[in-house]
């Protein structure tokens, strides 16, 4: 599944969208220029805190690349991936330039919720991006090989939740689909996805997998 959203610099409330229709989120986080990550997660379950630090971030003002290695915890495993942030050159004569993000992540899966009768959640691939330009910015998301969350629907709108549901029914925790921070100046934030877990999962904390933000180049 793939997913684009696009800004024009300077327009404040204009959502482009190839097939996609979207309006804008509450901002969750300042946009940077320039920036991706694989993704992260803090939790707390009987008692013990589990926490993983952000995973395979770049920047445009360094570092420009990154590569994760496997991270496994209990009930967590991030399976590595690479990230990349760039800036092109494409005018030397005004130093016009574009800028590219995207970090791609592999082999998540997450065995918390199995324990409280949920699911197993895997993700064998997932990437995130970011382009920005003089007057615009466009930022997408895809991802592979998905079990124990239901599928979103396509288009996925901003914000998309798919609760994760334990077979009599009651909801563990809400997958959170297509996170947008658009905050009117042409920039642009993204997550792919945030699983916050519920009190009926005995955990608390959330899981968050690919993020990128860009704004206009100079």
């Amino acid at each position: 599944m793939r997913t684009t959203i696009a800004r024009r610099a300077g327009l404040a409330g204009t959502l482009l969208a190839a097939g996609l229709a979207v309006g804008a989120a509450p901002a969750h986080a300042d946009t940077q220029p320039g920036v991706a990550d694989i993704g992260s997660a803090e939790f707390t379950k009987n008692g013990s805190t589990i926490t993983v630090p952000v995973q395979g971030h770049c920047s445009i003002d360094g570092p420009t690349s990154a590569t994760a290695q496997l991270v496994s915890k209990p009930g967590i495993t991030f399976g590595g991936g690479t990230s990349s942030c760039t800036t092109t050159v494409t005018d030397p004569n005004t130093d016009t330039t574009t800028t590219t993000s995207t970090a791609t992540g592999k082999n998540f899966e997450l065995s918390a919720l199995v324990s409280a009768g949920g699911p197993r959640v895997k993700l064998s691939t997932f990437t995130v991006k970011c382009v920005a330009t003089q007057t615009q910015t466009n930022a997408n998301w895809s991802f592979g090989g998905m079990t124990g969350i239901p599928n979103p629907p396509s288009p996925v709108p901003a914000g998309y939740v798919s609760p994760i549901k334990k077979s009599n029914g009651t909801v563990l925790a809400n997958a959170v689909f297509n996170i947008q921070n658009l905050p009117g100046d042409g920039s642009v934030g993204l997550t792919m996805l945030r699983i916050d877990f519920l009190p009926a999962s005995g955990i608390s904390g959330k899981v968050v997998l690919g993020e990128t933000s860009c704004t206009p180049t100079p």
